[in-house]
């Protein structure tokens, strides 16, 4: 029996998805520039960004399921781990927009196959300690690796003049780095499913639930909401806003912002419960308001609320998972909920663009309605 603290588990993985993050969260903040460069338009931008996470939403239904079957959570964890980041470098060999797009989507199937898998260990990890604390933690060292990308590709695009086929290719370094902390921790504890040995809470019913799938569309519409920055980047291009070295370090500050908002609403989450979806949610909903229509330091403030979103998004969303469904089949859980709450991702992001192509009024509007509407199904979810 493996009897490491699975404290440190929670610390590996939150290694692992530092450089992860380190790798595709650097590349994601110059994908919506870059793919301008190669004569990529706003309505592009908007679909690639989407239909990239509703594909990777999608299939995580399809891995999540086979995670539950084959009980090889550590095999298709490195698998999508492996595509995931390998796809980021690869970027630098792109010459046209279809041959960019195509490994942006891949690097999203990748993630696809690795997250209901590493995700179902984490939430056996965190029994013990609390989901939202645990979950939390994992979430801010993951932005720790999502604030040093940016920053990192920032660089070497000021050293470069604005060289995004070499930022990529550096990339492949903390690739790799994580890649090898994974096999580690893998061996370290073959058997994570040990730390759960009871439910947080007994559940009423066995299996997924109406309050599991009322959940899932409210956070679902949220999402349709929550303009993704690859069109954000895009339009900070596009305006001139900000110079091209600067715009990674706003992606930067909104990951350090969600790295620390993670830990507030983990803890908070274990509090009060899922009740705090409704303060992360109504603070940071009007986000588009300051960079669509900000100046310069208005699109700061609105980066802050994108990564107090975000923040809540990756922590007590995903923590909430295990509160709907039961240990037996957690993975199927995860990878249905992505799967609902990608689809709507991608209408949402391929709504945006279309918006932002005709009026950025319109933009901002639907942004903040379809956010705060989520709330109604949120509080119906609560009370199933």
């Amino acid at each position: 029996m493996n009897t490491r603290s699975p404290f440190f588990l929670i610390i590996l993985l939150g290694v692992v998805s530092l450089f992860a993050d380190l790798t595709y969260e650097g590349a994601r903040s110059i994908i919506g520039p870059y793919l301008a460069t190669l004569g990529a338009s706003a309505t592009l931008v908007g679909f690639v960004a989407g239909f990239g996470e509703f594909l990777g939403y999608l299939l995580r239904f399809l891995s999540g399921y086979f995670a539950d079957k084959l009980k090889r959570y550590w095999a298709l964890t490195f698998i999508g781990y492996f595509i995931n980041l390998l796809s980021v470098p690869a970027l630098y060999f792109a010459k046209t927009p279809f041959q960019a797009v195509s490994l942006i989507l891949l690097e999203r199937i990748g993630k696809a196959v690795r997250s209901p898998a590493r995700d179902t260990i984490l939430s056996y990890a965190t029994a013990k300690i609390g989901r939202g604390i645990g979950f939390g933690i994992h979430e801010a060292m993951d932005q720790i690796g999502a604030l040093a990308g940016p920053l990192f590709i920032s660089l070497i695009l000021f050293y470069t003049q604005k060289d995004y086929k070499t930022a990529f290719a550096f990339l492949l370094i903390p690739a790799l780095v994580a890649l090898l902390i994974l096999v580690g921790s893998a061996l370290l504890y073959p058997e994570p499913s040990k730390y759960e040995k009871y439910e947080d809470k007994p559940l009423k019913e066995e299996g997924l639930t109406r309050a599991f799938y009322l959940y899932a569309i409210s956070m679902g519409i949220y999402g349709a909401g929550y303009i993704d920055f690859a069109l954000i980047a895009y339009h900070f291009e596009k305006k001139r806003i900000f110079e091209a070295s600067f715009i990674p370090l706003t992606y930067a500050l909104a990951m350090g912002v969600d790295a620390f908002s993670s830990l507030i609403f983990g803890y908070l989450l274990d509090k009060k419960g899922l009740k705090i979806l409704f303060v992360s949610i109504s603070i940071s909903s009007v986000f588009s308001l300051f960079v669509f229509l900000g100046d310069f330091k208005l699109a700061l403030l609105g980066m802050v609320l994108w990564g107090i979103g975000m923040g809540a998004q990756e922590s007590v969303m995903r923590a909430s998972i295990s509160f709907f469904v039961p240990k037996t089949i957690r993975a199927t859980g995860y990878g249905i909920f992505n799967a609902i709450f990608g689809f709507f991702w991608f209408l949402g992001s391929f709504l945006m663009g279309r918006l932002y192509d005709v009026s950025l009024y319109a933009l901002v509007i639907v942004s903040i309605v379809l956010q705060l509407s989520s709330l109604v199904l949120l509080r119906k979810a609560l009370k199933s």
